[in-house]
């Protein structure tokens, strides 16, 4: 038994021996490089090789509006429900839903009944009235009426003044009339329908001007001038433009943007209320470059740009700044006004590489990278490590360069 525990022991002791060794000899860990001193390496291969042979074309800059994109819709400038001012039965609605209507058009008429009476009746009160003031004033002229008798009877004449006042403004509200030129959106009443003061009528809204109503962000708020002539598109692709009325103060809680309203001449209501509009308003005017989107690459730094050529057909990398977008292109700002943008065999060089270059529509060699020797295997490694779309895009360019 005690055999055994010591044939044991020494089997353990040799394993942990050798499993030492190997931790002992073992090389230390070589970091891995970063992407930065990836293309250095790729730049010393690059310097080493034949230039590469690339595609590009000659850009020059044209002046270019840059414009804030601005997510709204379109909304009517004003809306009113016209309610009743006094009650009784409806007589007459001389209004139908989608109906353009005038200031002063009338919406609703509201039966007299006895207003006529109580018309006449204030009318002859008030005749009466004047003529005891008109023989009143004449007696105290005489001295023979006190001030007090003749206060009460101007008193009178006042009261019948009011009293046929607030008849003909009852008369006067039995017509229900549009407040502006408008649309009647929806009719609220019906003929023979019992109307009480406030009591809807019709919906009347303003269509001309329409407005754009938006948010801008609040780094570009300062960019946004009141008087700034804007467009917009609209769902089913109309373009309007109008100018720029409004531009908030006071910033949204919870989005920290501010309200732009921009207002658009409407006067055949063609365009509707609560459409969806992407709005552009212009801020400023530089020279800028059209490109496609596909040739914009980011640097090690995260930051977007473009791959030109220099002076000594070396390849540079230039970041740039998007102005506006449009179908097929996009334009950009921070470039020279005339630069060489390889077009085709961007992604197989690095900033800094010697290239050759065929300026676009000249014919040439497709674009390519000569391979590098085969006594440097780990520099070819790095500068695939730097281009890590070469492996994916390389096929692709030979072919649509050829």
């Amino acid at each position: 038994m005690r055999t055994t525990y010591i044939t044991a022991f020494v089997i353990a002791l040799l394993i942990g021996a050798w499993l030492l060794s190997g931790q002992l000899t073992a090389p230390a860990p070589t970091p891995h490089p970063s992407l930065a001193e990836q293309n250095r390496r790729a730049g010393v291969v690059a310097d080493d090789e034949a230039p590469a042979r690339v595609r590009a074309q000659i850009s020059r800059a044209q002046p270019k509006t840059a414009n804030i994109q601005i997510r709204g819709r379109t909304g009517n400038k004003r809306t009113v429900v016209v309610k009743a001012e006094t009650g009784g039965r409806l007589n007459e609605r001389a209004v139908e839903r989608g109906q353009r209507v005038r200031t002063g058009d009338l919406l609703c008429r509201i039966d007299l009944d006895d207003r006529s009476a109580r018309l006449a009746e204030a009318t002859e009160a008030l005749r009466q009235a004047q003529i005891e003031f008109d023989g009143s004033s004449q007696l105290a002229a005489k001295g023979l009426l006190s001030d007090t008798q003749i206060a009460t009877v101007r008193a009178r004449l006042a009261s019948a003044h009011a009293s046929l006042e607030r008849i003909e403004l009852d008369i006067e509200h039995t017509s229900i009339r549009a407040p502006f030129d408008g649309l009647i959106e929806d009719t609220h009443l019906e003929r023979g329908d019992f109307v009480q003061p406030g009591t809807a009528c019709a919906t009347v809204i303003d269509l001309d001007p329409m407005l754009l109503v938006g948010r801008v962000a609040e780094r570009d708020v300062a960019k946004v001038d009141v008087g700034a002539v804007a467009s917009a598109t609209l769902i089913d692709d109309t373009t309007i433009q109008g100018t720029v009325t409004f531009v908030g103060r006071q910033s949204d809680g919870t989005t920290r943007t501010y309200a732009v309203e921009i207002e658009v001449p409407n006067p055949d209501y063609a365009i509707r209320s609560g459409m969806t509009a992407q709005i552009e308003v212009p801020t400023e005017t530089l020279l800028a470059h059209r490109v496609s989107p596909a040739l914009l690459a980011l640097d090690d730094s995260g930051a977007l740009g473009l791959r030109t050529v220099g002076a000594d057909s070396r390849v540079l990398f230039t970041t740039v700044r998007i102005v506006a977008e449009e179908s097929g292109g996009v334009w950009v700002a921070g470039l020279p006004d005339v630069v060489k943008v390889i077009t085709v065999g961007q992604e197989l060089v690095v900033p800094g590489q010697r290239v050759e270059v065929d300026l676009q529509g000249g014919g040439g060699m497709p674009a390519s990278t000569p391979t590098a020797p085969t006594d440097t295997p780990v520099d070819e490694v790095a500068r695939k490590k730097a281009n890590p779309a070469i492996t994916a895009n390389r096929a692709a360019h030979l072919v649509s360069a050829s």
